[in-house]
């Protein structure tokens, strides 16, 4: 991984253990993860070509985009920052500066909605959606793709946000289904909807110097910061959602770690009841869902 000095060109063994053990000095977590990752991607390769073929030799322009890459994430850029994309839910996504990157606590939502939207579907033909801080499109591509009958509009602050999920549904084949929407929560929504769903910032603002580094410099301040307490997008959500859902339809949010009883109560006080709660891979309560109460419903 050094400059071309008429030397042999290094082959992707000699990379690779040199990327390791960079990663490792400078304190990544998951070195070898991390260098395999970067050296797959900057250098054009298959997930196999380091295991089959580790004797390959590298070109100089691949080896100094390995090098390059390799550099950042010591540096402290995240893995997924460098590459511009991360899976979710066996999609790949595009992520911007705008973006927050979708993390595998988050399809907790998704499995949430699923059987919700399929039963919807069942009984009226088709359903809609609305995803407000859509940010790359996650949840909202993530249920697309696994229902040809729904509908999505994703709601976002950020206009690059929004041109990223655009290109994501574009990638994900599910344009035609899907409308991004520059909205401050509901400022610019109109209609009702099957499911409003959500996963906003909800770290309070006295929190954020503690996040990790990888989270507060390189997640836009603006989809973590939720306010004093962490809950004022929940205020507003609770306030206002009862205007644009469907009859018999549901809320689904993403909460921080416990924060599902100040959330409860906040819906709770707007006329709805709690419905469900969902836990993440690790146990922890991730996701609630919230109907409209049968008596005092809001709106």
């Amino acid at each position: 991984m050094t400059a071309d000095t008429g030397e042999a060109a290094p082959d992707l063994s000699s990379i690779y253990r040199s990327a390791r053990r960079r990663l490792a000095d400078a304190g990544v977590p998951t070195p070898d993860f991390d260098a395999r990752l970067l050296i797959e991607w900057a250098g054009g390769l298959s997930q196999l070509d380091l295991i089959r073929y580790p004797e390959t030799a590298m070109s100089k322009e691949a080896s100094a985009r390995i090098h390059s890459a390799i550099r950042r994430r010591a540096g402290g850029e995240p893995v997924h920052r460098i590459i511009g994309q991360r899976e979710f839910y066996g999609i790949g996504l595009e992520l911007t500066p705008e973006t927050l990157e979708p993390r595998p606590d988050t399809e907790t939502l998704v499995d949430l909605a699923l059987p919700f939207l399929r039963e919807r579907i069942a009984e009226h033909g088709t359903a809609n959606l609305l995803d407000l801080g859509t940010g790359s499109g996650a949840i909202a591509i993530a249920l697309l793709a696994q229902l040809r009958e729904l509908t999505a509009v994703g709601a976002d602050i950020a206009p690059g946000a929004l041109d990223a999920a655009r290109r994501n549904s574009a990638r994900t084949g599910v344009t035609r289904r899907f409308a991004a929407l520059e909205s401050d929560w509901f400022s610019a929504v109109a209609g009702r909807y099957d499911l409003v769903i959500s996963n906003p910032p909800y770290i309070s603002s006295r929190e954020i110097a503690s996040l990790p580094a990888e989270v507060r410099c390189y997640d836009p301040i603006e989809a973590l910061d939720g306010g004093a307490d962490g809950l004022d997008a929940y205020r507003v959500i609770a306030g206002r959602v009862a205007g644009y859902l469907a009859p018999d339809g549901a809320v689904m949010v993403e909460i921080g770690h416990q924060q599902k009883n100040e959330v409860a109560g906040l819906f709770q006080g707007a006329g709805f009841r709690l419905d469900r709660v969902a836990r993440d891979l690790a146990g922890t309560e991730r996701a609630l869902v919230f109907r409209q109460s049968r008596f005092g419903q809001a709106g």
